[in-house]
C-alpha cells in the first residue's frame, strides 16, 4: 500500500516524516518506538484494533516520558514554598 494513496504521495510523505520524528526523538533521549506508522485501508478495522492494542502495550512498557519527569522536577525546583523564601523584616 505504500505509494497507493488517494492524496497522491501522502503516505510516502508521512512515512518520511515519521522516520524523521523517530530520529529526533532519539536525539533528545526518547525511544523512537513511541512513534510508528502503519499503512491500512479503511476495510482493515480488525488489523487497526490489533495495532492499537500493540501500541498501547508497547507505550505502557516504555513507561512515562522521561522528559515529562525532568520538566516536573525542574518546575518543582523553581517554585520554592513561601516559608522557604527569604522574607524581608517588617
Amino acid at each position: 500500500m505504500p505509494g497507493d494513496c488517494h492524496y497522491l504521495e501522502g503516505n510516502t510523505n508521512a512515512k518520511r516524516r515519521v522516520k524523521r520524528t523517530q530520529y529526533l526523538l532519539e536525539q533528545i533521549g526518547l525511544e523512537p518506538e513511541r512513534v510508528r506508522m502503519f499503512n491500512l485501508s479503511s476495510a482493515m478495522a480488525g488489523r487497526f484494533a490489533e495495532i492499537a492494542k500493540e501500541m498501547t502495550e508497547q507505550i505502557a512498557q516504555l513507561g512515562p516520558s522521561p522528559l515529562r519527569q525532568m520538566a516536573a522536577a525542574q518546575a518543582a525546583a523553581q517554585t520554592a514554598p513561601e516559608d522557604q523564601k527569604e522574607r524581608e523584616p517588617c
